[in-house]
């Protein structure tokens, strides 16, 4: 069964329970990631999570389905959330596939499959895609429009009423990041003391006393540092992430999501086109207009593909090394910021 972010959980509901696999890719991992954190929730009893890596299944492409079929510590429910980046988890969806046809994964507990750099073209995609106890669902890069009626439709659910441009203001102060923007929601709905049953009106005056301002506080400067190759800058962007306590992890995230946003306008664009209109017809916030010409001007597509999984394989290494990840980070993107002058 094949999806997208927009009905992946109606089909999750269609199916009625008969889902055992279910395969989150495209270069959206935020919202691939808010999608597995609300199928699990939306199970009878999620019980005990077990996390694995798609390097875990790589090396032991056996364990997904020993894990699938194991009784968890005290014999509860359990479900399994796997992140992985490409192929990695092909050979272990390929054994359980296997297992399953014969009828021997009868019982086995649900897998989520958070799968970055992958695609509903990827062989993994295509192993799950016609299958009846699979769902296959691609995230595509978000844009303001579509991030911002997500806010509104959070506001909804938390009983918060948006006025004017809000929703769109804290779907920018997110990155388009619907997991941060959820978390600005929240916290603007306990600032307000708003509910469901208590309604309240929500002012950007409000917002500016709890939300981050992207602008000043935020990350997007310094990635716009690194991805622009602004080499003079970028020490000073780093120092300031060291001074607010900027999330390495965060920050990765965003170069992910400006990367996939940058290969999905690449792949659009036409000789001669006018950038403005353009980059307005693809839904890319009027203050970004900017940075991202100039870093469509660095990064071509060649380069592009280099980027995307590069930026994966950071992602990976800052969860593995929470301990050396602003070094690690410093690091990576230093290479990024002289890479991207580079033309070739």
């Amino acid at each position: 069964m094949k999806a997208t972010q927009r009905d992946y959980a109606q089909a999750a509901q269609k199916a009625q329970g008969k889902l055992r696999i279910h395969l989150l890719c495209g270069a959206d991992e935020a919202g691939a990631s808010a999608a597995a954190k609300k199928l699990i929730g939306a199970l009878h009893d999620p019980g005990e999570r077990l996390e694995l890596t798609g390097q875990d299944l790589k090396s032991d492409p056996v364990r997904l389905v020993d894990e699938a079929r194991s009784t968890s510590l005290f014999g509860d429910a359990r479900h399994i959330l796997v992140r992985a980046s490409g192929e990695e988890a092909l050979e272990a969806i390929k054994t359980y596939t296997e297992l399953a046809d014969r009828g021997e994964a009868d019982n086995a507990w649900p897998i989520f499959i958070v799968a970055t750099a992958a695609t509903d073209k990827s062989r993994t995609a295509k192993l799950l895609v016609k299958r009846g106890d699979a769902l296959v669902a691609v995230f595509y890069p978000p844009d303001l429009r579509s991030v911002t009626g997500d806010v509104r439709a959070m506001a909804d659910a938390a009983g918060l009423r948006l006025n004017g441009n809000l929703a769109e203001r804290i779907a920018h102060a997110a990155g388009l990041d619907v997991r941060l923007a959820q978390s600005e929601v929240d916290k603007l709905a306990l600032y307000l003391d708003a509910s469901p049953q208590s309604p309240k009106q929500a002012e950007p005056a409000d917002f500016d006393v709890i939300g981050a301002s992207t602008e000043e506080d935020g990350f997007m400067p310094l990635v716009n540092a690194a991805l622009s190759g602004e080499t003079r800058k970028l020490p000073s962007e780093l120092r300031r992430m060291r001074e607010v306590g900027l999330n390495a992890v965060a920050v990765a995230l965003a170069m992910e999501r400006r990367a996939a946003q940058l290969a999905v306008l690449a792949s659009k664009m036409r000789p001669g086109e006018d950038m403005k209109s353009f980059l307005n017809a693809n839904g890319v916030f009027w203050k970004d207009h900017r940075e991202v010409i100039d870093q469509l001007g660095k990064w071509n597509g060649g380069k592009l593909e280099r980027l995307v999984p590069r930026l994966a394989e950071l992602h990976r290494n800052l969860l593995a090394n929470s301990q050396m990840a602003e070094l690690i980070l410093a690091q990576e993107l230093a290479q990024i910021a002289r890479y991207a002058v580079v033309r070739r």
